[in-house]
Parts: structure tokens; C-alpha cells; sequence
């Protein structure tokens, strides 16, 4: 009988240890610091504890205009992946060298907008009414701290060389403080992506494009030279789950426009506005 009493708390023993070990290897868990976009945060609400959930991963997002968040990748801040809005950002850290898995990949798609608040009484407006009337204050995007700003000023110099000089223009670090200088009243309209305007409900689009045509603005991803030894297998692990057929729906779920077939790959097509 003492025997068994022995061997029942060895057995205890050692499965303590073992419990100790598992629970160990759980909290030493995967970690991933990401770079991105704030267009990004609202499917990142759902996205993020699903790949935490699979994977095992802890997940930290840094979000910020992708200029800022270039040039501090540059200097070698603790970050693992760039997602950013735009492509021109990662194609600049990877002629420079720092990325780690073969440059820039697209992850999604949208276009520019022209928005009002939804408290306004205006009906709609289009880019053409709204850059003529000098009265008229327009949030955009700041072209030194945002790819935002520069995809835009691309937009409107196409629609008038000197619209820098005509109009009464509003500049913002990103989205977020277009739209809230919408909703506030301090700017009358705004330019952004259409992916951040569906996911507000302060703001309603008015006109989708400021050029003519179809503005399509790519986002790309990579890998950066700051990424982690610890964090490269789940860092490829993360972009393999991002461009799933399951993930990219739920992209198309908040505002973001159908990818091309083929259009995983920089390259396969660039903005509209360089055209």
C-alpha cells in the first residue's frame, strides 16, 4: 500500500513538472510587433485574436502614418512587419535593403473619396464643385508625414496643377484626423481612403474619385530588418494568414476592394495616380 502511495505521488510529481514546463512554453509565446496603417484598425479588431488564437502569438500593432513609420524602421525601431498604406514606403526600405522576405507584397486594396459629415445638410458634392470654391476648407493628408498626403496631392495635381495655391486646404497627420476634422466642423470636406470612410460613422462619401476615374492605391507588406530572429518564422506565418481567402474577405467585409488574381506581388499594378 505504501508503495502505491509512492509511486501515486511521483506520478503527481512529474506531472506537476510537466505542467510547469507546458504553462512555461505558453507564456514564453510567439510575439509580433507590427507597423501599420491606421486603416487598418478596424479589421485588425477581429483579425488579430483570430491569428492570436491559431498561432499562439501575442501580437502588438504600432499604427502611424507609413512615412513615420519608414523613417523609424530606417533607425531600427523594434518593429517585425510594415504594413503600410501605399507601397512607395516599403519600396524605399527595400532598395535600401532592410527587408528580409523579398521586398514589398501587396495585402489589399482601396481607392480616395471625397467625404462630408453626416450631420452636414449638403447634398452631394463632387472634387470638381468643391476645388474651385476657394471657400471651401479640404482635410487632406499631410505629403511629408503621409503616404496618404502624397497619393492625394498626385490626385488633385492631375485634377489642377495649382491646387495648392487656389484653394483653402487643411493638412492632417492621417485618416483619423481627417475625418475628425470633418466631423468636428472644421473642414468642410476630406479626402481619404474609402476603407476609412466606411468605417466611420461621422462621415458619408460624396464623390469616389478625384480624377475621373477609378484611383485604385495599393498597401503593401514586408518583413523589415528589424524583425526579431524569434519572430521571422511567425512574421512569414502572419502575412501567409493575411492573404488567405478567408482573411481577404473579411477585408472586403470593411471597405477594402477586391484583390487582383495575381496581384499578391509588387509590380502586378500600381496607383492609378502614377499612371
Amino acid at each position: 500500500m505504501a508503495g502505491i502511495r509512492k509511486l501515486s505521488m511521483a506520478v503527481a510529481l512529474v506531472g506537476g513538472i510537466v505542467g510547469v514546463v507546458a504553462t512555461g512554453e505558453l507564456v514564453q509565446a510567439e510575439t509580433l510587433t507590427i507597423g501599420a496603417a491606421h486603416s487598418l484598425k478596424a479589421p485588425f479588431q477581429e483579425i488579430l485574436p483570430m491569428f492570436e488564437k491559431e498561432y499562439g502569438a501575442t501580437v502588438r500593432v504600432v499604427y502611424g502614418p507609413s512615412k513615420t513609420l519608414g523613417r523609424q524602421i530606417e533607425k531600427g525601431a523594434p518593429i517585425d512587419v510594415f504594413l503600410s498604406e501605399g507601397v512607395e514606403e516599403v519600396e524605399k526600405l527595400q532598395k535600401k535593403g532592410l527587408t528580409l522576405n523579398g521586398g514589398l507584397q501587396i495585402y489589399a486594396q482601396t481607392s480616395l473619396v471625397l467625404v462630408i459629415s453626416t450631420a452636414s445638410p449638403a447634398t452631394s458634392i463632387s472634387f470638381r464643385d468643391a476645388l474651385p470654391n476657394r471657400a471651401t476648407r479640404i482635410a487632406l493628408g499631410d505629403p511629408k508625414t503621409s503616404s496618404l498626403g502624397d497619393i492625394t496631392a498626385r490626385a488633385l495635381t492631375k485634377l489642377d496643377p495649382a491646387y495648392k495655391s487656389r484653394f483653402h486646404l487643411l493638412h492632417a497627420q492621417h485618416s483619423d484626423e481627417i475625418v475628425n476634422l470633418v466631423h468636428t466642423g472644421k473642414a468642410d470636406v476630406g479626402i481619404v481612403y474609402r476603407v476609412d470612410a466606411i468605417n466611420n460613422g461621422h462621415v458619408r462619401i460624396i464623390d469616389e474619385t478625384p480624377a475621373g476615374s477609378h484611383t485604385t492605391v495599393q498597401f503593401g507588406h514586408a518583413v523589415v530588418w528589424t524583425c526579431r530572429n524569434a519572430s521571422l518564422s511567425v512574421a512569414q506565418e502572419f502575412f501567409d494568414f493575411i492573404m488567405s481567402p478567408r482573411i481577404q474577405k473579411l477585408l472586403l467585409k470593411y471597405g477594402f476592394d477586391s484583390m487582383p488574381s495575381n496581384g499578391s506581388r509588387a509590380g502586378v499594378g500600381r496607383s492609378a495616380v502614377d499612371e
